[in-house]
């Protein structure tokens, strides 16, 4: 976490988490001679950043080596809340750690307001907190937010100011004091979102930001994330669960193995598979019986015969289809020893509408 706070110095005091300040280096006030830049010169420049999204991946792939990480993905984000899910492996930490400039691509570009975020600027327009837990265990809750804040670049008086106001927004001002070796792991998520508000960033990444959370303390996060929405900050929330991000977002992208399988609303996406037959192999020892059955449901759209006791079911409405075979199955006592989808993409979306972790 240290890493994404680059240090500069705010040329004012005071405001609160919620508000903006100038995080211009003093050192180059104080110590640089700076050409003055009037205030229409300013206003222009704010302008053009406003017009500019928040969050850009354009054909942006990264490599580890010979195993890709992300694959040729394109994503744009605006202000308020997208969910980003995804089986593990599928690319999710790593577009966090693109968009938070800890990873440059290998091709493409990641831009946060139009400046590319491995630039420093761009850098103090975002929030991160990790799914991975790295702290200095030594440290209270309040030291170790007040130290980030401090490397952000704000004085000590107005650090501390600011880390007591996160730690209030996220519940943990009356844990503050304690060790972080001490914490739980739902304690340490919320001293991980505290430290992510304390520099008032524009862009937060949350990276499985509810994991360990109890259901009262997953509602706190549930209220504290819309009021940042409403208040004009782009949020990107990743997590193993659809339904958790159900009842914060209806905007997703859904990842499989290193590329955007699908985006949009949850109701665009179940339009999505309804409309674009899935193939389905089954391995069974009674498939021509099982293929005459399946070919009676509404929503199969044709049967292939292969070798080797195996089939290749055609289905639209997904949802409706999987409720019909598994009914048909119960029913007509069939042995499906082997079932998988056949599209990767359509794999990894279909698990989370059904509400599984595929």
């Amino acid at each position: 976490m240290p890493d994404l706070l680059e240090p500069a110095h705010p040329s004012r005091r005071g405001g609160s988490v919620g508000e903006s300040v100038d995080r211009r280096p003093s050192s180059l006030v104080q110590d640089t001679p700076q050409p003055v830049r009037d205030e229409e010169s300013r206003a222009a420049d704010y302008r053009l950043a406003a017009t500019e999204p928040p969050l850009l991946f354009e054909h942006v792939s990264k490599w580890y080596g010979p195993v890709i990480g992300v694959n040729q993905v394109t994503l744009e984000l605006r202000t308020g809340i997208t969910g980003l899910v995804g089986a593990n492996g599928a690319g999710k930490t790593t577009l966090m750690r693109l968009a938070t400039g800890q990873l440059r691509p290998d091709l493409g570009r990641v831009s946060v307001r139009g400046q590319s975020a491995w630039q420093a600027a761009a850098k103090r327009r975002v929030g991160y907190s990790p799914d991975s837990d790295h702290f200095y265990e030594e440290m209270s809750g309040r030291q170790f937010v007040e130290s980030l804040a401090r490397l952000s670049g704000f004085p000590r008086h107005e650090a501390q100011r600011r880390a007591g106001e996160a730690l209030e927004l996220v519940g943990m001002a009356g844990q503050a004091e304690r060790r972080l070796r001490g914490y739980s792991k739902g304690m340490r998520q919320r001293i991980k979102v505290a430290q992510a508000l304390v520099h008032d960033p524009e862009v937060l990444i949350l990276d499985e930001p509810m994991s360990g959370i109890d259901p009262i303390g997953r509602q706190d996060f549930l209220s504290l994330f819309r009021e940042l929405a409403r208040r004009g900050k782009c949020l990107l929330v990743s997590s193993h669960e659809l339904e958790e991000l159900e009842k914060l977002t209806d905007h997703v992208a859904v990842m499989a193995k290193g590329r955007i399988a699908a985006v949009g609303t949850l109701a665009q996406i179940r339009d999505l598979l309804d409309n674009h037959p899935l193939a389905i192999r089954m391995d069974s020892d009674q498939l021509r019986q099982l293929a005459g059955h399946l070919l009676a449901l509404p929503d199969v759209v044709g049967v292939e015969l292969g070798d080797q006791e195996t089939l290749v079911v055609r289905a639209r409405n997904p949802r409706r289809f999987f409720e019909a075979f598994t009914g048909l199955v119960l029913e007509e006592n069939y042995e499906i020893r082997h079932l998988e989808t056949l599209d990767d993409s359509a794999q990894a979306i279909l698990g989370y509408l059904l509400g599984g972790r595929r």
